[in-house]
């Protein structure tokens, strides 16, 4: 497809049109490109975009979880949303006029699949359908190929662009000596047989690493990277157990082993981060970060000061679904001392927007803090004495008494 034929497909569209594209490390660089060059002005709605999407007078910066591509964009438009409904914002306030998706190349039986990004798109495919807009394709031969929803008929597509390019991966967080006593203290509280969610990063990775001497384990989550293959090498895993995810990115390996693999079941956000789908699965954990945990119980994983760092994500999904999930735990762990702003992530009370609340307990290098079930004077104490770091210790006591929590 050239520039001109692109310029034909994309005839008609709005003066201004919404444009939603693959997000995280499947993002269509190539093909969002050519789209660029074929419209004035638009907005760009990518979930965790990454460097090197468009940018520059005309095109507006749309998303629901901030990447490093958008986070310090002058023209950023943050919509506040739990995923799990931003694919009704899609049928309502955020109705998109065109999609650009990364695919596999075609199949013999005439479906292309969105491998490793999955996430909101079919719904943003679906409602583009019925609006009778565009849908188009960068179709790779290094996307996996993987089933589920991630299997769209090739008829849904109006137009594609081959390239042959390998797949982003991220750089791997190295866990500290911190990170590695956190996981540890993690899957000391995890069963065999548990459901496991966990996102990305150094404290994730050493909490799976931590789990590979446990047994039956499954995967009911929003997204997984490498950590999943140590689990599945150890025999962790259930080898009956489908491992369902709505995104994933990581290393050419996992790429390799996810293609065309029947264990990974890859479904829309609307599924699996539904918070009654994610009760259902008993012994369901949950395994997030916050960049700030209150004497209430409060994570903040949003914002830093007044600037937007990521989003809601899918932490107040997944919490709320595992504290309701039989013998479900939903955990939230952190470094008791943030490295770069050198301050306390142990806090007398957040002054940005909550994330999530009443988790089961808040972990880090210090110990584990119980949360749930437990009075607010309980709950702040334990937060002081077994998650917060030593040396902010009695100033937290001298706010908790003027906060009446002591």
């Amino acid at each position: 497809m050239s520039e001109t034929d692109l310029e034909q497909v994309l005839g008609g569209l709005p003066e201004h049109p919404r444009v939603v594209a693959s997000g995280n490390f499947a993002m269509p660089t190539t093909l969002l490109g050519l789209v660029d060059a074929a419209l004035p002005s638009y907005t760009l709605h990518v979930l965790n975009a990454q460097r090197g999407l468009p940018t520059r007078p005309g095109v507006v910066h749309e998303t629901s979880f901030v990447g490093p591509g958008m986070r310090d964009s002058t023209a950023l438009r943050y919509v506040p949303a739990r995923l799990s409904l931003l694919p009704e914002l899609f049928r309502t306030a955020l109705a998109p006029d065109v999609v650009v998706l990364h695919t596999s190349l075609p199949q013999d039986d005439g479906t292309v699949s969105l491998g490793t990004e999955v996430n909101v798109l079919p719904a943003a495919v679906e409602e583009v359908r019925r609006r009778g807009g565009r849908v188009l394709a960068q179709v790779n031969p290094q996307m996996p190929y993987t089933c589920g929803d991630a299997v769209l008929p090739l008829e849904a597509v109006d137009a594609v662009v081959e390239v042959d390019v390998p797949l982003g991966s991220p750089i791997p967080a190295v866990p500290d000596d911190a990170a590695r006593l956190i996981g540890e203290r993690v899957a000391r509280r995890v069963s065999d047989g548990a459901v496991l969610q966990t996102g990305i990063g150094a404290i994730p990775d050493a909490t799976l690493s931590g789990l590979t001497g446990h047994r039956g384990l499954s995967l009911w989550t929003e997204m997984f990277s490498d950590g999943v293959l140590d689990l599945d090498r150890a025999g962790a895993l259930d080898p009956d157990a489908p491992l369902t995810a709505s995104f994933l990115f990581g290393s050419p390996e996992l790429y390799a082993w996810v293609h065309r693999n029947p264990r990974v079941r890859m479904r829309r956000t609307e599924v699996t981060n539904d918070p009654g789908r994610i009760a259902a699965n008993p012994r369901m954990v949950s395994v997030n970060s916050a960049l700030q945990v209150d004497l209430f119980g409060q994570a903040n994983a949003s914002r830093i000061g007044r600037r937007i760092y990521s989003g809601f994500g899918g932490q107040s999904d997944f919490v709320v679904g595992a504290l309701h999930s039989p013998g479900g735990q939903a955990f939230v762990a952190l470094w008791s001392w943030h490295p770069r702003a050198d301050c306390s992530t142990i806090v007398p009370l957040v002054d940005e927007p909550v994330t999530s609340y009443q988790m089961t307990a808040v972990v880090t290098e210090q110990g584990v803090a119980d949360v749930f079930g437990q009075d607010q004077r309980t709950q702040a104490r334990h937060l002081i004495e077994q998650a917060a770091h030593p040396r902010v210790r009695e100033e937290l006591w001298e706010e908790a008494r003027a906060l009446h929590l002591a």
